[in-house]
């Protein structure tokens, strides 16, 4: 598993420990069930979130006390998640947060390479020099989640304003190092710091963060075209399922569509002089 993925799980097994003062091998099924109230109804996490929880106590409890598989499903169910469409800019946004709210070289560099390959935030800040593949336009993306190596697209626009960053910054390892320590790679903190001044300053409005920008990569290329399953690998998707949800049209699409009837040749309606 992915380092973060360890620390969460680990969390979530500590957390559980200290809302009951006890040793989680000590603890009933009944007592599961309830922290699983507790974390929904008094703490109102999301079902993401308790589904994240979920997944790291049945892990614990199915490899560290070797319970059975079937009697923790039933246990620890899993909530059902709301499906939500992915809130998205469109085209005319994003090139008016890139143009006007991107007043530095970085970040304008951070916040194209973010949009143009699709990435994670995650993936963006951790990208090193020797990921950049410029003669076949893809950029390596290394260990992402699942601990597999994908290639992401590689624009022309963006490899110049990469190069043009690069002459200017001369970063040594990572692509986009951190401010005060250049041999560790920019924190997240500071990504979406960089994310949230330059969509104040393009007085745009809040779509969610800057994973929206990956949203938006996915969506202007389902409708530009491009194939679900060739979406599906470009962000790194384990499964179809998960790309689907970039099927949806936006509201701003909606009024661009001609419906196939305007395509028929049919008399005009009689005037009604």
């Amino acid at each position: 598993m992915a380092a973060r993925t360890q620390e969460s799980y680990l969390a979530a097994v500590y957390q559980l420990a200290k809302h009951y003062h006890l040793s989680p091998d000590r603890l009933s099924d009944e007592q599961l069930k309830e922290y699983l109230v507790y974390l929904s109804q008094t703490k109102r996490l999301a079902p993401s979130s308790v589904n994240q929880a979920v997944c790291a106590l049945r892990n614990f409890y199915q490899w560290v006390l070797h319970r059975d598989v079937e009697m923790m499903e039933q246990t620890l169910p899993r909530m059902r998640r709301q499906i939500r469409r992915p809130r998205v800019y469109s085209l005319g946004e994003v090139e008016r947060l890139l143009r006007e709210g991107a007043r530095s070289l970085r970040d304008r560099a951070f916040l194209m390479t973010v949009y143009g390959a699709g990435l994670r935030l995650h993936e963006a800040c951790h990208l090193r020099i020797e990921d950049i593949n410029g003669e076949r336009h893809q950029l390596r993306i290394v260990q992402s989640k699942g601990n597999k190596d994908r290639y992401a697209l590689l624009p022309p626009c963006l490899l110049e304003t990469l190069r043009a960053y690069y002459l200017a910054e001369r970063p040594q390892c990572w692509l986009f190092p951190a401010p005060l320590n250049p041999v560790r790679p920019l924190p997240d903190g500071t990504a979406q710091q960089i994310f949230w001044r330059a969509v104040e300053r393009a007085g745009l409005p809040d779509r969610g963060g800057i994973h929206s920008l990956r949203h938006s990569f996915a969506t202007h290329c389902v409708e530009g075209g491009v194939e679900l399953t060739v979406v599906q690998r470009l962000l790194g998707h384990a499964s179809l399922s998960t790309t689907t949800v970039y099927l949806h049209v936006r509201d701003e699409r909606l009024t661009q569509i001609q419906s196939p009837l305007q395509r028929l040749n049919l008399p005009s309606p009689p005037s009604q002089g």
